[in-house]
């Protein structure tokens, strides 16, 4: 990994082979949101919430990260990444959907902005979801 910060920004050029959201974690940020990614993924889990569970689909085929979006926060005082993806397979299709996991393939480019002095809380909620519950610190 690559890693460059100015103020609360944050670009990080990720390697061929790590894992995701592992190397996002790697980072160590407890409140921030993800502002953009590209890149390629290959391995890639998605979800798509039906309103009572994720289902998963599998993409194990080398895609094209065209967007990755998403924030780091807390659930029971361990820090979690939501991101969610939008990938191009060969041929120009696109899906996307909740990133369940993926390995970087060659390269991903991330853009990230730290949150000092704001908590992202995550709490269940009875949707079933686990909800954002931001506030300021202190």
């Amino acid at each position: 990994m690559l890693k460059a910060k100015s103020g609360d920004f944050v670009v990080v050029r990720f390697q061929d082979g790590e894992r995701f959201p592992d190397a996002l974690l790697s980072l160590g940020i407890k409140a921030g949101a993800i502002l953009g990614g590209v890149g390629m993924l290959r391995e890639l889990v998605l979800a798509y919430w039906n309103g009572k569970e994720y289902v998963r689909e599998e993409v194990p085929e080398p895609v094209e990260l065209l967007s990755l979006q998403g924030n780091f926060g807390a659930k029971e005082g361990e820090i979690v990444v939501h991101a969610h993806v939008v990938v191009g397979k060969e041929g120009g299709a696109a899906v996307g959907g909740h990133l369940m996991g993926g390995t970087v393939h060659n390269t991903a480019e991330v853009v990230i902005v730290e949150l000092p002095g704001v908590v992202m809380e995550r709490k269940p909620e009875s949707t079933g979801l686990v909800g954002l519950y931001p506030r300021e610190e202190g």
